[in-house]
């Protein structure tokens, strides 16, 4: 496919050399149609496979908003800005989302942005509010759109889109094919593009049982840890005090981790995921909303704790391993005298490791926190420099950065952290003094 060169200058900015053919196909539709139905698995790259065609349709001149993109969970919708602001693409964007300051929403938008995200509650309420003017948006992007309905947010969904009068381009996306266009967008024949894997085109994941002699299961679940060692995986919970639970047990035992669910502040979820990310811990332990719409690359196991009790719910966990075209595993913890689940008819063979009780070690790495982010005008370079010059670091003491708007996160080598902070307490970062220190590790008492 030929780019022209403002696009390809958005790729370079996000080191990427071409479009795969959900991108290709999905930029085509979109640019040329005015309803695209886009079916594509987790991880696959449909996030910019929106973008792209939507930067192509924003006039600088316009001061208005002019596309609109609604997102079920706000990590999805956090996922989605930092795409976009990775792209630099010199247009603004704003993100509204329940947690999220409403004081700071208001500001932002008063120098209304081209693109807006957020989540249906929340922009609903902005709405409400009148706090901009929706009169200049044609574009709508509903992401994950089924979650959203089955989350609860079709009455707000449907009152927002009640409000957009001149819409020109809607584009639905979901990570599953068996869907329901919700019937208040009255798209009746959508340009549908449908990379859902078939049954023949499954994704190279090997699936075992694990069997455990007790019915709590968390000493063989250690075991199988051990035996996995440091790569990173995903344990997954039915719920979020059980989730707590056995993060608070696994530190016990030994096993580095964090904990994620529904039930947590936002900012301590960020954390979570950026810990988990960057490599500070090698184990997430998790309810279902970790299943699907989170940025979380390179994890090599899916652990059921506890089996979903439905099969939706059993794939997306799957689908965080295994994504395009690696190699992944997924274990399902089982009691002696547990069946596996109505929804699994085949047999799965039971997984044999030598009894090991060794936990992984450590991670190498913790995380920095700077009380200074993108709001700041503070760049990924600007901090490298800084730990570089002021805190006499090398480039391999330094691992992933990410900039949120008042915060910034630094994965740095546990070896040298502690005199980092050290040498950094009373520097200027940028002319400004910020506030430095280590990202505690996230227990459960």
């Amino acid at each position: 496919m030929q780019l022209d060169d403002k696009i390809q200058s958005l790729l370079n900015n996000l080191e990427i050399e071409q479009l795969n053919q959900i991108q290709e196909d999905s930029f085509r539709s979109i640019q040329n149609r005015p309803d695209t139905l886009l079916l594509a698995p987790t991880g696959s790259g449909k996030t910019l496979a929106f973008l792209l065609p939507i930067f192509t349709k924003l006039k600088p001149e316009e001061k208005r908003v002019q596309c609109l993109i609604l997102a079920p969970s706000r990590e999805l919708a956090l996922q989605i800005e930092q795409v976009w602001r990775k792209m630099s693409t010199g247009f603004k964007v704003n993100i509204c989302y329940g947690g999220h300051n409403m004081a700071v929403e208001i500001q932002n938008l008063s120098e209304p942005p081209a693109v807006l995200i957020g989540t249906p509650g929340r922009i609903a309420d902005h709405i409400t509010r009148k706090t901009f003017d929706l009169s200049g948006i044609q574009t709508l992007v509903l992401d994950e759109f089924d979650k959203s309905l089955s989350l609860g947010f079709h009455d707000q969904m449907e009152f927002i889109y009640g409000h957009l009068r001149k819409l020109k381009t809607r584009v639905l996306v979901s990570a599953t094919s068996k869907i329901k266009i919700p019937e208040f967008t009255k798209i009746t024949q959508p340009w549908v593009l449908n990379f859902t894997r078939d049954e023949d085109e499954k994704p190279d994941l090997k699936l075992y049982k694990v069997i455990s002699e007790s019915k709590d299961k968390i000493d063989r679940l250690f075991e199988l840890i051990c035996h996995l060692g440091s790569e990173p995986s995903i344990i997954f919970c039915n719920h979020r005090e059980t989730t707590m639970r056995t993060s608070d047990l696994l530190w016990q035992m030994g096993i580095e981790n964090a904990f994620f669910h529904g039930g947590m502040d936002q900012l301590d979820r960020e954390k979570a995921l950026i810990r988990f990310r960057n490599g500070s811990v090698k184990f997430l332990v998790a309810s279902d909303l970790a299943a699907r719409g989170l940025d979380i690359p390179f994890v090599k196991h899916v652990i059921h704790y506890h089996l979903p009790l439905k099969n939706e719910d059993f794939v997306h966990r799957n689908g965080r391993t295994a994504r395009m075209n690696a190699e992944g595993f997924a274990y399902l913890l089982l009691h002696r005298n547990e069946h596996q689940p109505e929804y699994l008819n085949q047999a799965i063979e039971e997984f044999i490791f030598p009894e090991n009780t060794t936990p992984p070690a450590f991670s190498e790495f913790t995380t920095l926190y700077i009380n200074g982010g993108k709001k700041d005008k503070l760049s990924k370079g600007d901090i490298m420099g800084f730990l570089a010059k002021k805190g006499n670091l090398q480039k391999e003491d330094i691992g992933v950065i990410e900039l949120k708007d008042f915060m910034a996160f630094v994965a740095v080598k546990k070896s040298v952290v502690k005199s980092l902070v050290k040498a950094i307490q009373n520097e200027k970062l940028k002319g400004k003094k910020y506030k430095y220190g280590i990202e505690s590790e996230q227990k459960f008492a």
